[in-house]
């Protein structure tokens, strides 16, 4: 198996995620041996942001960086025990709400499509949306 960061780059539909991570200097942490899960916007989700949100972001990388790592919380957290929490603690900082209504889950308000992508340190979960954490959000 790969790492995160290799997963995310083979699954080939997180271009700009990997994009955002690399500008906010987070992909060691993706290799890291630490165990992690990511909530891995795709690339539709990321072009869903008004436009020219992720050029501002990319060039404000200390705001990028915020934004990546609301994206990823401690551990191996798989789709099961999404089930069984109500929120997740980030790199960020902050929190994230976790809601399950019969096998469907969120994250906030983005919906994961996709559940546990394992990686070597960690797990991928596919979500709809990009995750704004409350002190970035304009």
């Amino acid at each position: 198996m790969a790492n995160l960061l290799e997963t995310a780059v083979n699954a080939g539909n997180f271009n700009t995620l990997l994009k955002a991570a690399e500008a906010a200097q987070i992909t060691d942490t993706l290799q890291s041996s630490d165990f992690f899960t990511l909530f891995a916007p795709t690339d539709e989700a990321f072009a869903q942001l008004p436009e020219g949100t992720l050029d501002e972001l990319l060039q404000d990388t200390a705001k990028l960086k915020k934004i990546v790592t609301y994206h990823v919380t401690y551990g191996d957290v798989r789709s099961d025990d999404l089930e069984q929490i109500d929120e997740a603690d980030t790199l960020e900082g902050s929190v994230l709400a976790i809601e399950s209504d019969n096998g469907d889950i969120k994250v906030n308000d983005a919906n994961i499509i996709q559940t546990d992508i394992l990686a070597d340190n960690g797990v991928i979960h596919v979500i709809d949306a990009v995750l704004i954490p409350a002190m970035v959000a304009g």
